[in-house]
């Protein structure tokens, strides 16, 4: 599963005629530009634009207007439409969103290949001393491209933040013939731990019964048990890799 998607025409259209009435000056950033370079997972109905020191802020109805406090290193023609760079706009967005939406922008943006952790690395350097900026260091510690939707990449950070091994994103998982036979949303190989993320309560059955017969545990978590009850999903997984008996 993927949260990842293109912009759609009618949404770039709809950004031409606002940028019109802005100031020249102001570029299209943080959710925005995000999902103009297609890592957008994280929606709003806001256009964002920021302006360069000094310049006032527009005040428009429906827009989000943030004053740049560090200069405009890259500005970016996407679409006809200029944006700040994809590392900025992933680092801005890394040090005021919540830490897991945060977390859930790094991994879309290097899964998407808008940057890379060295250019999320050098931009956050950049950032030094600005609010938010020891949130978007530690993320961008733990992003990583193979996490295939935002709530795999807060299941993730839970599961973090509950001083459990990291688990692989993705997990391939093979037969005995070496073939690939599935991958698993997170995992522990050496434990045959799989934790999986259900947007509905449902299992792939074929999956799970021939992990199942292999020894392996399956975690399901929904997002009631992502958003709901988090330190009972990190005590269910604690239990399958410590406990499993």
């Amino acid at each position: 599963m993927t949260d990842v998607h293109e912009a759609p025409a009618a949404d770039v259209e709809r950004l031409r005629a606002a940028v019109r009435v802005l100031p020249p000056a102001a570029v299209l950033t943080h959710q925005t530009a995000a999902m103009l370079y297609g890592f957008g997972v994280v929606p709003t109905n806001e256009l964002h634009v920021t302006v360069p020191a000094g310049t006032p802020l527009p005040q428009r109805r429906g827009v989000a207007a943030h004053g740049a406090v560090l200069p405009f290193a890259e500005v970016r023609d996407v679409l006809g439409l200029r944006c700040l760079g994809p590392a900025r706009c992933a680092v801005d967005l890394a040090r005021q969103l919540g830490r897991h939406d945060a977390l859930a922008v790094l991994d879309a943006a290097l899964r998407v290949g808008a940057c890379t952790l060295d250019d999320l690395a050098d931009e956050v350097a950049r950032h030094e001393g600005l609010r938010g900026v020891r949130q978007a260091r530690e993320l961008v510690r733990l992003a990583d491209p193979r996490a295939a939707c935002r709530q795999e990449s807060h299941l993730r950070l839970t599961l973090h933040d509950g001083l459990l091994p990291p688990p692989e994103p993705q997990l391939a998982v093979y037969d005995d013939a070496g073939r690939l036979r599935c991958r698993v949303d997170l995992g522990y190989a050496e434990e045959r731990v799989a934790v999986l993320y259900e947007a509905e309560t449902r299992v792939d059955q074929p999956r799970h019964n021939w992990l199942a017969t292999r020894g392996w545990r399956m975690c399901y978590f929904t997002d009631a048990d992502l958003y709901k009850d988090p330190y009972e999903l990190v005590q269910t997984v604690r239990t399958a890799l410590y406990h499993p008996h």
